[in-house]
């Protein structure tokens, strides 16, 4: 038994001093995501790709703003939504306890500007998100781009009605030249 104490002396701790040392990570390991703000450009595609439904996004057409939030209580560290982020202003950070005293702590929000339609002014998607489209475009080219840019400021609704007016134009145009 004497000689059994010895061998344990020599081999030291097998576990980890955790919660009174800190827990090393190795690289890979997936933790709370950490989203920037200013990255973002709120096209709510993280929202979409999150099963748990832990990232959300709720408009408010009467103040233009819609908001992203994040209940790090339902998150399960997947990572979609640092997959699903167009612009990458998630990251899934090494950060894994996330104890707190009240619920409410487990939730991050910020609210993000809307635009209105250049022809009926209504709300219609982010600004952020709008100025991504033009600046995908134009870095696109070509006179197709540059007309798709110009519409980028129109809302869906106008879009229809515009494209309905051009058709209609169109077809008239090609009765009275008769060809079909």
């Amino acid at each position: 038994m004497l000689k059994l104490f010895k061998e344990i002396r020599k081999a030291g701790n097998a576990t980890v001093q955790y919660p009174f040392a800190p827990l090393e990570t190795s690289p890979g390991t997936r933790g709370k995501p950490e989203h920037d703000e200013m990255h973002c450009i709120a096209c709510g595609a993280c929202a979409v790709a999150c099963p748990p439904d832990a990232i959300s996004m709720q408009t408010d057409l009467a103040a233009g703003t819609t908001t992203w939030g994040i209940n790090y209580g339902r998150c399960i560290f997947c990572g979609r939504c640092e997959e699903a982020c167009p612009v990458e202003a998630i990251k899934l950070s090494q950060e894994f306890e996330l104890a707190v005293m009240s619920k409410a702590d487990l939730e991050e929000t910020c609210a993000y500007e809307l635009a209105r339609c250049a022809a009926c002014g209504k709300y219609f998607a982010p600004r952020k998100e709008v100025d991504y489209a033009k600046r995908l475009l134009a870095h696109a080219g070509g006179p197709e781009a540059a007309e798709a840019s110009d519409s980028a400021d129109i809302c869906l609704e106008c879009k229809r009605k515009a494209d309905a007016q051009h058709a209609a134009r169109h077809y008239e145009a090609e009765k009275k030249g008769g060809v079909r």
